[in-house]
């Protein structure tokens, strides 16, 4: 697939996007965007080369930079981008990850502007663009994620670190995107020691990576020694295949936390055994906000003691559990747990295997949720029995949401008055995705009436798999083109005619920009549930007029 994205006056394009991100349990979904292929990112650094070696207005003024100078650059360009992308996707995706594309695509459009007006570089130069892999912010922050991903044996690790051996108000250390080996752990060591008292953010994300795992537990215990007693409020061990071994190698570390208000074990192999090694390692997590646990192998018993993290962290806001393995057992625990985090703002539980019981258990705890901006309950089997409780609950708290997710839950127009009654209370809505369900254009039909409502932050609305045809997708094309602020309308993979695709084009005539692609509509899905070709036409009419008189219930 092709991807173009524009910035100033550069095109950056992306082709051959990777696509092995972890897909969701029982739907298939589109194409991820992120992150992308090693061969991508070659592409762009070549295409960065030509663009910094190609005689220009800034060539002229500035001076047009040698081959040499222009692939170091333009290495260096590529890497602090995907860095800079992928800290975003991490930790606010997206779904399909289009907007750590544009990061992507625009960091490094920023950067290959600052190049070519800085123009060759000397020496000296040089010298100082090679320093910047260590990225220092008001002397508080000591960060060497920068440039490309890659081994660090001692040598490097003394001239990486130095900064740290010297007197230092450093309070956050970033490693991440480094693998660190035993001889660079040794070299670590002593540094940690010496600024263990000051530091109070520690991030150690991805710094093992490609290491046999006896050298990695080693590594981790040298880490995790250097660095207890370290009071912080931030740490973050993702992307580290840990599992039971990896969680008890940072025992020392994790034993020595009080005062934690920030905690992300994503992509860590974290099983039913390494979830209760965690429960059992931190003392306490009153002060919690932040507990990410995304992408692991927890399954129900996993998530058994992550609910007892959950019940002892009342100060919660943001929990993130999602693609764990977690079932209608463990959906239940969870669901009860959170009835313990009253100032819960944001909750991602997306791609699990609830099913209607966990969801009608979340409901229950949902109604204490008075400050909740955002919830993501995607792909979690809830039906409509499971999406009705937790839509009615929903409606009668979070005053303050902003983004409703509930993509792929087999959900039909039976759940849609209670969708579009809660839909119709949210007035901060702005982003709604209902993606891959079945409402059809009667649950369309419905819904269109509650986004005429108000809703004027409403800025994006995603109806796409849903067997809408012709009625429904010229209503909700009528309920958002006049909104002020609005964005996109997605309503593709539905069952929408040739003359209904037109009379949409037409509704969007005068702002194109926002409707969604429709490359992926099927016209002759429309003809599935009538008898005859010419028979769907009247239904079609007798549908809309029996829509007419459809109210939604807001009590």
């Amino acid at each position: 697939m092709l991807g173009m994205l524009t910035y100033g006056t550069y095109r950056l394009s992306f082709f051959g996007m990777d696509s092995s991100t972890q897909t969701f349990q029982h739907r298939t979904l589109p194409i991820k965007l992120w992150p992308p292929s090693q061969s991508t990112r070659l592409m762009l650094v070549d295409r960065m080369i030509k663009n910094l070696t190609t005689p220009s207005i800034f060539s002229r003024k500035y001076g047009l930079l040698s081959k040499e100078d222009a692939e170091e650059d333009a290495k260096y360009i590529e890497d602090i981008s995907f860095g800079t992308a992928n800290q975003h996707f991490v930790k606010e995706p997206d779904g399909d990850g289009s907007s750590a594309v544009q990061i992507y695509a625009k960091e490094s459009s920023k950067l290959m502007l600052e190049v070519l007006k800085r123009g060759p570089r000397t020496k000296e130069d040089g010298e100082v663009m090679i320093s910047e892999k260590v990225t220092v912010a008001n002397e508080t922050v000591f960060d060497i994620s920068g440039g490309r991903r890659a081994f660090i044996e001692a040598e490097e690790a003394e001239e990486l670190l130095k900064p740290l051996r010297e007197q230092n108000s450093y309070t956050k250390i970033c490693f991440s995107n480094r693998s660190f080996g035993l001889g660079a752990a040794r070299v670590a060591e002593p540094i940690l020691l010496s600024i263990t008292d000051q530091l109070t953010e520690v991030d150690l994300s991805d710094f093992i990576a490609g290491r046999p795992e006896e050298e990695a537990i080693e590594v981790m215990n040298i880490f995790s020694s250097a660095l207890e007693g370290c009071v912080l409020r931030y740490l973050d061990l993702s992307n580290n295949a840990m599992g039971e071994k990896g969680v008890r190698a940072f025992g020392s570390l994790l034993r020595s936390q009080k005062n934690l208000e920030e905690l992300y074990l994503m992509n860590d192999g974290i099983s039913e055994e390494a979830a209760r090694a965690v429960c059992e390692l931190i003392p306490s997590t009153e002060k919690l906000r932040i507990l990410q646990f995304h992408n692991n192998m927890t399954g129900d018993e996993g998530a058994f003691a992550i609910s007892e993290i959950v019940k002892h962290s009342p100060a919660l806001e943001d929990f993130r559990c999602s693609s764990t393995r977690v079932g209608s057992e463990g959906g239940v625990s969870l669901s009860e747990a959170l009835g313990s985090c009253p100032h819960l703002k944001k909750l991602d539980l997306r791609d699990n295997m609830f099913g209607v019981e966990a969801g009608i258990a979340l409901s229950k705890s949902v109604s204490v949720f008075t400050d909740l901006t955002e919830v993501y309950l995607s792909y979690l089997n809830l039906e409509d029995e499971g999406a009705v409780a937790l839509v009615n609950a929903l409606k009668d708290s979070a005053p303050s949401l902003e983004v409703l997710e509930m993509a792929g839950n087999d959900i039909t127009a039976k759940a849609a008055s209670s969708l579009a009654a809660c839909i119709a209370a949210k007035q901060y809505l702005t982003k709604l995705n209902l993606s891959e369900n079945e409402l059809k254009d009667e649950g369309a039909s419905v819904l269109s009436k509650a986004l005429e409502m108000g809703l004027h932050h409403l800025n994006e609305v995603d109806l796409s798999t849903n067997s809408i045809r012709r009625v429904g997708a010229r209503l909700l094309a009528q309920a958002v083109v006049h909104k002020p602020g609005f964005k996109l309308l997605n309503i593709d993979s539905n069952f929408i005619s040739d003359e209904g695709i037109d009379e949409v084009k037409l509704i969007f005539k005068n702002s194109p920009s926002l409707l969604g692609p429709l490359d992926e509509n099927d016209p002759e899905g429309e003809d599935l549930d009538e008898t005859t070709e010419e028979d769907g036409a009247g239904n079609e009419d007798e549908l809309e007029s029996q829509l007419k008189n459809l109210e939604i219930k807001l009590e």
